[in-house]
This record gives structure tokens, C-alpha cells and sequence, in this order.
């Protein structure tokens, strides 16, 4: 016999399915939601609803956005000529935030990953390399994670790409703003050697 009512125990079971929620935290979740008051959980029950009701993805770029076109794309201040590949949404934030990048986006929603059964077909791919067919692009940035299937991800679309003739560039990477060298592993240490550049 389970002492878990069984609406509570549904809520910890489904809240334990999202990515870096375990059993525990979801629970404790789930319990600050039975003390919270009631008009606190219905705003977070109608937030919940309405996520997928009150967005879509952007017919140019794959964003997540209110409206077609996102924000982005809409901006005509922004360089149509320079395309910023990433995996996700939330990668777009992250260079949004730096506020050094004027060109647009494409959004893959994924990596290549055969393992978890991920291929070019699975991911936006083909619309990116339909993009840059069509014209007034001259440099896409490949801004995929430096993981394995980050890296495996960057290194097929640049073969796609390759044919257009147009420049295909990733990011550097190495040493983080304010680390030490005696903290930095020996892969991160190489990188930051091999993109060295002029002073």
C-alpha cells in the first residue's frame, strides 16, 4: 500500500522526467506546491498550458517565438549575410546576451548523435543548406556545443556547405575570461594554443 496520494504521486513522477529533475527534487517540488498558495500553482498550472498554445517555431530560423517571424528575423537592422548555427533555443540567448552578434540564427534542435538514433533527417539540417542556396549568404559560424556530437554536427555541415563556396567558420575555443592556466585541462589548454591569434 502506497502512503503517496495518487495525484501527488503523478506530479513527482512527471516532474521527475524533465531533464536534471531526479526523484528527489521533484518531490520536494511537489510538496512546496501543496503548501504554495492556490493562486501561485494554478499561474504556474495556466504558464504550463500555454507554452505550446502561445508558441512557434520561426518558418526562417527554427526559433522559439510568439509570432512568425521571431524577433530576429524580423529585424531589419540585423546582417541576413551572416548565419550563427547552434543546437538549441537557449543557445541563442546565450549569444544574444553578449550582445557582439548582429547576424541571424538557424536552429538545429539537436546534434547529430547515431547512438540515440539522431541524423541529418531528425535535425534542420537540409533547411539550413536550402538557406544558404538561396542566396545573400556569405558566411555561416558553426556554433554547436564542443562535445562529440557537437563537433560531429559542425563537421557535416561544413561538408554540406562546401559546395556552395561560401565561408563556413566555428567558434574558437580555449581558455576561459579569468582562469588559470594551472586549472585548464590538457584539451582546453590545446585548443586555446591552436586559435591562438595576433596581439
Amino acid at each position: 500500500m502506497s502512503l503517496t496520494p495518487g495525484p501527488v504521486g503523478r506530479l513527482i513522477e512527471e516532474l521527475s522526467r524533465l531533464p536534471g529533475i531526479g526523484p528527489k527534487t521533484a518531490s520536494r517540488l511537489t510538496f512546496y506546491m501543496l503548501r504554495a498558495p492556490e493562486a501561485q500553482v494554478i499561474a504556474l498550472a495556466d504558464a504550463i498550458r500555454g507554452l505550446r498554445a502561445g508558441t512557434v517555431l520561426c518558418s526562417t530560423c527554427f526559433n522559439i517565438a510568439e509570432h512568425d517571424p521571431c524577433p530576429v528575423c524580423a529585424d531589419q537592422e540585423r546582417d541576413r549575410g551572416l548565419i550563427c548555427v547552434v543546437e538549441e533555443p537557449l543557445d541563442v540567448l546565450a549569444i544574444e546576451r553578449t550582445r557582439r552578434f548582429r547576424g541571424v540564427y538557424h536552429v538545429l534542435h539537436g546534434a547529430l548523435s547515431p547512438v540515440d538514433g539522431i541524423g541529418p533527417d531528425e535535425l534542420k539540417m537540409r533547411e539550413l543548406v536550402e538557406r544558404v542556396r538561396s542566396g545573400g549568404v556569405r558566411e555561416v559560424l558553426l556554433a554547436t556545443n564542443p562535445t562529440m556530437e557537437g563537433d560531429a554536427t559542425a563537421m557535416y555541415l561544413a561538408r554540406q556547405l562546401a559546395p556552395t563556396g561560401i565561408r563556413v567558420t566555428r567558434l574558437a575555443m580555449g581558455l576561459p575570461v579569468g582562469g588559470d592556466l594551472e586549472y585548464a585541462d590538457e584539451v582546453t589548454l590545446g585548443e586555446a594554443l591552436e586559435g591562438r591569434r595576433d596581439v
